[in-house]
């Protein structure tokens, strides 16, 4: 699809393909800060509870990362729209190098939540800008898309080299040390975003420019409030609260309808209603939430499956589960050849929910009889689907959006696949705590197979417009 030239659009600053792939390697860079932060933080997590006396909290200092980078990923992507995205990114990794930082030399367990919830600004202001940079630089949607599956490929081999580099460092020179590999992957990317990004001018009028704080803090609440929500209701023991999960989900209804209310008679709302006005936008995200949702189930519960019903070790579980990661950059990268020879290029996401569901049924059929290859061909299966969803769950929304709501919609899927993570394992925790960890898992499974068939219907239903060739 050949989108229309906005009026307050302006074109890309002069500047050669090499420039341009030097760009694109600051905002891989930002990605590859993401999986570091991600996945290392999450090999050596234990040891730092345990260090710190602190396992009782373990569960927050994941949960309060996810918070605040969730519930700050639309506001950045608006402000990034309004001022531009290579400020906000180079201040994002200043925070989540800075953050990491400190929590190297956290002396508590409540220290290092507290550093964690601010990384998570850190991470939502980066993924916020990080998935509509592409945009900026190359305005081409068939261009665009080969080098968006460089961001998926570069986040693919971060996310698997993290936690044997988190392992190795916690084992050799302790859990402190862990948390310094982010700094020093953050300074690499500062200097590429700071030397090669370039300053490109938003299209909106600078007249126009008007930051919507109440919206945003209504906005932040009624995000945040039902995931805190989530994890107290949840939570075992003493750290069990159902009283103030039942108040926050309050606060987040009544905060959700106030942030609608405003958002009508707001001049320059934070989220502009104008980006779910059409049905292919709202189909786009209604397929994201379930994405995510089948996702983490899969990220999330297979290993469980793979060490508790088959009775595997963790290494070998993690080495067959391996696909799942790998093949997302490689499905990326054949959706990126595909992409520009496809005049219809929704049959590209309707193909990647049939792979989907087709990995996910044969992940249902494993068992103990089940030998090594189909078990990595299953989660190949589901790694290659995922690779055709991911990155055009993101382009479509671009493609579909003004050049002035570029950032909050880009960040808008990246926001809803966020809740659906959430309310998929938490789903699927709350069945493994009231049957069996079989059962629970068997049951995730099976949804994650009826929500593959649900966004083939719905991706078959959006219409995007022909892609000159």
């Amino acid at each position: 699809m050949e989108q229309a030239q906005h009026p307050d659009s302006n074109p890309l600053p002069p500047n050669t393909n090499k420039t341009r792939l030097l760009a694109m390697a600051g905002v891989a860079a930002t990605v590859v800060l993401v999986a570091f932060d991600s996945t290392i933080v999450a090999n050596m997590l234990p040891r730092a509870a345990q260090a710190l006396g602190g396992m009782s909290l373990y569960a927050w200092a994941g949960t309060g990362y996810l918070l605040s980078m969730a519930a700050s990923i639309l506001v950045f992507g608006r402000i990034g729209d309004l001022y531009g995205r290579r400020e906000l990114m180079l201040l994002s990794v200043a925070i989540v190098a800075f953050g990491s930082l400190m929590c190297g030399f956290a002396d508590s367990m409540p220290q290092l939540i507290a550093w964690r919830t601010f990384q998570g600004i850190g991470g939502g202001m980066m993924i916020a800008t990080a998935f509509a940079a592409p945009a900026d630089l190359f305005p081409d949607v068939r261009e665009r898309v080969q080098w968006m599956a460089l961001v998926s490929v570069t986040f693919a081999i971060a996310s698997g080299i993290g936690p044997v580099l988190g392992g190795a460092i916690t084992q050799e020179l302790g859990w402190r040390a862990a948390f310094f590999v982010t700094p020093t992957a953050g300074a690499f990317a500062l200097f590429m975003l700071f030397r090669f990004f370039p300053r490109i001018a938003c299209p909106t009028p600078r007249d126009a420019r008007h930051i919507d704080w109440p919206g945003a803090a209504l906005l932040v609440v009624a995000i945040a409030s039902p995931l805190a929500a989530l994890e107290l209701g949840l939570s075992s023991g003493a750290h069990r609260k159902p009283v103030l999960a039942a108040l926050l989900t309050l606060a987040g209804l009544v905060a959700a309808l106030l942030f609608l209310w405003h958002t009508k008679r707001a001049a320059s709302p934070i989220f502009p209603p104008r980006v779910l006005g059409t049905r292919d936008a709202r189909l786009l995200n209604l397929s994201a939430i379930l994405v995510g949702a089948i996702m983490f189930i899969l990220i999330f519960y297979s290993p469980l499956m793979l060490q508790d019903t088959l009775g595997l070790r963790p290494g070998k579980a993690g080495l067959l589960m391996t696909p799942l990661v790998v093949g997302i950059p490689v499905g990326s990268l054949v959706n990126g050849r595909l992409f520009p020879l496809q005049k219809q290029p929704q049959r590209l996401l309707t193909f990647g929910f049939s792979a989907l569901l087709a990995g996910c049924l044969m992940i249902l059929t494993i068992g103990n009889d089940s030998g090594a290859l189909w078990i990595l061909l299953s989660f190949s299966m589901a790694g290659f689907g995922l690779g055709f969803i991911l990155p055009n769950l993101t382009l479509f929304m671009q493609m579909l959006s003004e050049p002035r709501d570029i950032g909050v919609s880009s960040g808008l899927v990246q926001t809803t696949r966020a809740i659906g993570s959430a309310l998929g394992t938490a789903a699927i925790g709350i069945v493994i705590a009231r049957s069996s960890v079989a059962s629970g898992i068997q049951a995730g499974l099976i949804a994650c197979g009826a929500m593959s068939i649900i966004c083939m219907l719905l991706s078959s239903r959006i219409q995007m417009r022909n892609t000159p060739r």
